[in-house]
């Protein structure tokens, strides 16, 4: 399994897989990988030539730091989990790479009040976080398929 923390090297490896003509499926996650993610890497693996795993704790999810703090990292048993499933890539950039001071990722939505009921009403700014990073890691990685997993329904929705 390639492992790439930087931006640069990732997209590198990618324009090459593409320039081969080459599916890339892509499971963007924020670690603790559990049996909902690997089947999503399964899925993944069974449609495309390359599966890319991201893990990346995303801190523009959470509005209280402790909650960022206290957020599970098992880097090591997630490696041994993706390997084990023969993933291709794993992307575990530092926060640097994902935002860097640079390039403004700020997302402008309009979400109605999707983001302020169930969950958003005691999580505000969750859900922008949540949407701003997933487009965030589309625009890095390029996928062809995009896999994600459907137990936060309100998640999903938006």
């Amino acid at each position: 399994m390639y492992l790439f923390k930087q931006v640069s090297d990732l997209q590198t490896y990618i324009s090459a897989q593409n320039a081969q003509k080459k599916n890339i499926g892509f499971v963007p996650t924020m670690g603790a990988l559990h049996d909902g993610h690997l089947s999503l890497i399964e899925r993944s693996k069974s449609e495309n030539d390359i599966t890319v795993c991201s893990i990346f704790v995303n801190p523009t999810q959470f509005d209280d730091k402790k909650d960022l703090d206290k957020y599970p990292r098992t880097t090591a048993n997630d490696i041994f989990l993706l390997t084990q499933k023969g993933t291709e890539v794993l992307f575990l950039p530092p926060a640097s790479e994902v935002y860097p001071s640079d390039l403004d990722t700020k997302l402008d939505l309009k979400m109605g009040q999707l983001d302020k009921v169930m969950e958003g009403e005691f999580r505000p700014g969750h859900f922008e976080g949540m949407a701003q990073v997933v487009k965030r890691l589309l625009d890095i990685v390029n996928p062809q398929h995009l896999y994600m997993g459907q137990k936060d329904y309100q998640q999903l929705t938006i």
